[in-house]
């Protein structure tokens, strides 16, 4: 009886098991690695497994963030429906009808009382090509608001200011990332990939294997410094000095390519008078790197044939982080080391799709294809693509953190909130908070209940990667197809969706008339053409059978531009443009005082992501780093009797949080180090300035004052 009961539950088991395979590519970094991922269903329950496709980026590479993506779109807690937020100040479902007419009611009656711009759009570098585009369209034409931001802000806003003023043009990075192995000196001043980007370490490690020599730049020893040759172990928000002692070695010693000066760049003159101005010492002094070593970089980076230079937050989120990358810049140029293979500069993308998302209209400033909205000849031409009058597309509003400003003013009443959480990646985050409180109505589209969407009147859901279909622009600005297979749970709906959806009722309907998201791509690849981001020759059906294609792209039969600026820059006379950077800030940054006498610097962990919202919904990752810490020097740590392994207050001027202590003797000692992935108590953007960089609006994420101390609980 036993065996036929058995062979029984086998027959059964074999009857209702499944198998589903989704190919789509990882949600978290700028590298998008190709992902496979199997679902098998036994009975009731499913078992998930992710292995690495292979792909021109990574070749199959995939990270322990991108084996574990799928756990936070399959997770319990994931929104299926829409919620409002009742009287009892509980979230409840309701039907899409109401929610739509909730938004039409309230969207309506804010506009009507307190003007246009009473609203507000806050979007998200991980969304797709077609949903920035879109979600630009929508805040311009389908709110009529001028005020549109997004979380990249916060990510790649130094390096693209600078890129575009050097340049010419924005692009991740100027070549390929298969050229790095080939290049003989590589600066990378302040990434730490071997954390946030492991899948691009092994281009890194083949350099190495043939010979290249790495400089890296960073205050704190990590994976990635640990690769480099030579560590220049600068102090928090002194890259710009930094850069300029390297520069005056390099002018000084001639190790320069005059030729390529004097025919492909201006401001060179100006340049070279500026760094005679200052002394080595000085920039030792500044920059605590000692002098023999800023010269060693110099003398490295100037006499090989071939460089690199990559940078990325370390450097950008700064006060003064456009200048900065601009004077990285000014290295490669008076050196001649780009437009050239195996040389060029990487500015590294942090978020899945924060090149793509800054590209087609969700920065405050910009129209699709990266073009000016206060340009009147790029006004016209995307009027005509969105077929409305030029003077029907609002202004210029203002970047992210400074429409929270205006939020906490009571200037901008509404909100609609898009893949972003705000009060956690802000900086000044208690400011953020309590503005945001004060909003007479927030939508908030989001996949769970963050600690925005908490705040939130109205919570919509959207679906996840594995099923929203669209196209990501990677950090070397290779447009990649990603499939939407899994189907869609609940009653979730893609983000395009909602938004064509908001669209009509607000009366917008025959401006957002997309029966797929390809059609909203076919439009994006219109309003590109001709602009600095040109993905006009692109198509699906080129993109998928190419495996991706890097922009511009001008018409169908391009192949994709592998290597910028071969021949010309992108300014009107087709030179790059150099000009002298200041070893101080126009904004002063904070600086250690009697008070607050360390630095603060934070970043990322390897394994989560941005506000930790998806990555804290994975076990696997969340067993990894289940709280927030401060890394902290054994010697600092004794100074102010810290013990390893405990509780520590630390306050700036801002405010205060707690966390764990983790000695470390791979930071300064003059510094301290804390991650952004957690939020209320751990939050440490709590605890930084409201200050931004007067050309791109970058907050100093990486340098502020703080005092740190043992926690006592207060019984």
């Amino acid at each position: 009886m036993t065996d036929l009961l058995l062979k029984y539950f086998r027959e059964k088991e074999q009857k209702v098991q499944s198998e589903k395979v989704y190919n789509t590519q990882c949600p978290f970094c700028s590298m998008q690695c190709k992902i496979q991922l199997v679902e098998q269903t036994v009975v009731t329950r499913k078992k998930y497994s992710a292995q690495g496709l292979d792909n021109p980026t990574t070749q199959g590479r995939v990270c322990i963030k991108g084996l574990n993506a799928h756990h936070h779109a399959v997770h319990k807690d994931r929104i299926t429906y829409p919620m409002a937020k009742g009287e009892d100040g509980q979230f409840h479902r309701i039907s899409w009808d109401k929610a739509l007419h909730l938004i039409k009611e309230n969207f309506t009656e804010i506009q009507r009382e307190d003007g246009m711009d009473a609203l507000s759009v806050y979007g998200g570098g991980s969304l797709t090509n077609e949903s920035a585009y879109l979600l630009g369209k929508f805040a311009r034409i389908g709110l009529q608001t001028k005020y549109i931001d997004y979380n990249g802000r916060f990510c790649m806003s130094s390096a693209a200011s600078a890129g575009a003023k050097v340049f010419g043009i924005d692009r991740g990075l100027t070549n390929t990332l298969s050229e790095i192995p080939e290049s003989e000196v590589i600066i990378l001043a302040g990434t730490n990939i071997a954390d946030c980007q492991p899948t691009i370490m092994p281009y890194f490690e083949e350099a190495k294997a043939n010979g290249a020599y790495i400089i890296a730049i960073d205050p704190r020893e990590t994976g990635t410094t640990k690769m480099a040759d030579l560590h220049l172990k600068v102090k928090p928000g002194k890259d710009a000095a930094l850069s300029n002692g390297i520069l005056k070695v390099l002018i000084e010693e001639n190790l320069i390519d005059e030729s390529f000066i004097d025919e492909r760049t201006n401001g060179f003159d100006e340049v070279q008078e500026h760094v005679a101005s200052f002394s080595l010492e000085e920039i030792s002094q500044s920059t605590g790197v000692a002098e023999a070593e800023i010269q060693k970089a110099a003398m490295k980076f100037g006499k090989a044939a071939t460089g690199t230079i990559f940078t990325a937050r370390g450097v950008e989120q700064q006060t003064d982080g456009h200048m900065a990358v601009r004077n990285f810049l000014n290295i490669l140029l008076v050196t001649g080391k780009i437009g050239k293979p195996n040389c060029g500069y990487g500015a590294i993308t942090g978020q899945a799709n924060g090149q793509g998302g800054r590209e087609h209209g969700q920065k405050s400033d910009q129209l699709p294809g990266y073009r000016s909205i206060e340009n009147p000849d790029h006004r016209q031409y995307i009027a005509e693509v969105w077929g409305v009058k030029d003077t029907d597309i609002p202004g210029k509003g203002v970047s992210a953190y400074e429409m929270m400003e205006k939020v906490h003013q009571g200037e901008i009443t509404g909100m609609f909130l898009m893949a972003s959480n705000p009060i956690v990646s802000n900086p000044n985050a208690t400011l953020v908070k309590n503005g945001l409180k004060k909003l007479k109505y927030l939508v908030a589209v989001d996949m769970f209940i963050s600690e925005t969407a908490e705040l939130a009147d109205l919570i919509l859901p959207p679906t996840s990667y594995l099923e929203n279909e669209g196209t990501l622009t990677n950090m070397e600005g290779r447009v990649m197809h990603r499939e939407g297979q899994r189907r869609i749970p609940g009653e979730a709906k893609h983000d395009w969706k909602i938004l064509c959806e908001v669209a009509r009722v607000m009366g917008k309907e025959e401006y957002f008339t997309y029966e797929t998201v390809e059609d909203i791509f076919n439009e994006l690849r219109v309003a590109s053409r001709g602009g600095m981001a040109d993905y006009y020759g692109m198509t699906y059906e080129r993109i998928k059978e190419k495996e991706g294609i890097l922009w511009p792209c001008p018409d169908t039969t391009h192949e994709g531009t592998s290597r910028l600026f071969e021949e010309r820059f992108h300014h009107a006379d087709g030179r790059a443009a150099m000009m002298p950077v200041s070893n101080e800030p126009s904004i002063q940054k904070e600086e250690p005082s009697e008070e607050f006498p360390v630095y603060l610097t934070t970043g990322r962990v390897m394994a989560h992501y941005l506000t930790g919202v998806q990555t804290r919904k994975t076990s696997a990752l969340n067993a990894r780093f289940f709280e927030s810490f401060i890394e902290i020097h054994p010697s600092t740590a004794r100074k102010y009797e810290i013990e390893d392994n405990s509780l520590v207050k630390i306050t700036s001027k801002r405010g205060e949080i707690v966390v764990r202590s983790k000695w470390s003797t791979d930071i300064r000692e003059d510094t301290v180090f804390v991650p952004f992935h957690w939020a209320e108590s751990q939050n440490v953007n709590n605890l930084i300035p409201r200050e931004l960089d007067p050309q791109c609006r970058m907050p100093g994420f990486k340098t502020s004052a703080v005092k740190v101390q043992p926690f006592t609980a207060v019984i």
